[in-house]
């Protein structure tokens, strides 16, 4: 059978603590044979954030000369990942005859991508924006034109913009326009510390200048719409418990695929995915220094290719994800509601413009919260 025929059944994978894989090297030079495992439970209430975690001496792969792999992704992922990764895992052994173990971490895409660049050894990175995976590159740990080397322009699954509202919805939010109404109370991020804030706020810039209108229309509109924010928490989980939790706001700018995951654990959440919206695309990279470091940049590179196949694209749709596989894309499309106008970072001038433009200090975000107070 060939590596990316499908398979099912399961080995179990490795997860290492930010500790362990800060200190890897480390270990493996002094305490070559010794082996000791420390079990480390860091979970917090309703936090997908702080994966259980297990800490080994010398790496079994090491001694085997079987292979192992570091993943780093954002907390929403961890689902999908946990099957999708048992299936590479035999598709590799059945290929190769040889056992590959995984690193997994977990955790706020920024935050990630602040780790990485700070020392974890991450050999796969997918983030929830391309902005965050290009500030590795700006580290120098991936090399430039990463886009070209997977699959559709290395973007591994979608989503879009949902507006979640109150049970029965008493706004009567239909639509992005509804945002800007006196008294509607809007629950966002914090754009200048949160990804998902990013998509959220080109979400609505864009259902302006997307659908016909110009730069001053987008700012009057979007300005009026943080004067209805009466809180920017810090990320996307704290704009969540905000909302939920706290009870504040008449309506949560949330991931389409968010909202399909709490249907599928059993909340229903009643939301709106407006007509003319943003494609949230989710990046997936080889950090390069690090694979040609530990020598493993050919399980790495096949593991990032998989991630495209039909069988992991169906593990990223049963978690909400919209899949780029075509075939797969064809299987699950009555799951998502239509959208009109679909637009994309790059037809707003692509990430680098889009920082600059809207995110820098000094730029139009920080004006529009200075208009908003």
């Amino acid at each position: 059978m060939g590596l990316w025929q499908q398979v099912t059944q399961p080995i179990a994978s490795k997860t290492r603590s930010w500790f362990e894989l800060k200190s890897r090297n480390f270990v493996s030079l002094f305490l070559v044979g010794v082996s000791l495992s420390l079990a480390i439970a860091s979970c917090s209430p309703n936090s997908s954030n702080s994966p259980t975690t297990t800490a080994g001496g010398s790496s079994p792969a090491a001694k085997t000369g079987d292979v192992q792999l570091t993943l780093v992704s954002y907390a929403v992922t961890r689902a999908a990942y946990e099957k999708i990764i048992p299936q590479f895992q035999q598709a590799w052994k059945q290929e190769k005859n040889q056992n590959v173990t995984f690193n997994q971490s977990y955790g706020g895409s920024g935050s990630q991508t602040r780790a990485v660049v700070d020392g974890l050894e991450a050999d796969v990175v997918a983030l929830a924006l391309a902005l965050d995976t290009k500030k590795i590159e700006k580290a120098g740990l991936i090399q430039p034109g990463w886009e070209t080397e997977a699959p559709n322009n290395a973007i591994v699954h979608k989503s879009v913009a949902a507006l979640v509202t109150r049970k029965g919805n008493p706004k009567a939010i239909k639509t992005w326009a509804d945002l800007a109404k006196d008294g509607v109370a809007v629950i966002t991020a914090n754009p200048k510390t949160s990804g998902g804030a990013r998509w959220n706020f080109l979400g609505l810039w864009g259902s302006i200048t997307q659908a016909g209108g110009d730069d001053a229309k987008a700012l009057d509109y979007t300005t009026k719409v943080f004067k209805n924010v009466p809180v920017l928490p810090r990320d996307a989980r704290e704009a969540s418990d905000v909302f939920f939790k706290q009870g504040q706001g008449d309506v949560l700018i949330n991931y389409e695929n968010e909202v399909l995951l709490a249907k599928q654990n059993g909340q229903e959440l009643p939301y709106v995915v407006p007509d003319v919206n943003i494609s949230i695309d989710n990046p997936v990279a080889v950090v390069d220094t690090n694979v040609d470091k530990h020598g493993n940049r050919e399980a790495a590179e096949a593991f990032v290719k998989f991630l495209f196949t039909p069988a992991a694209q169906r593990e990223f749709a049963k978690v909400g994800f919209r899949p780029v596989d075509t075939t797969v894309e064809k299987e699950v499309a009555n799951q998502y509601p239509p959208v009109k106008t679909l637009f994309t970072a790059q037809d707003m001038g692509g990430w680098d413009d889009i920082q600059q433009k809207f995110f820098e200090d000094g730029a139009i975000f920080d004006k529009i919260q200075a208009g908003s107070r």
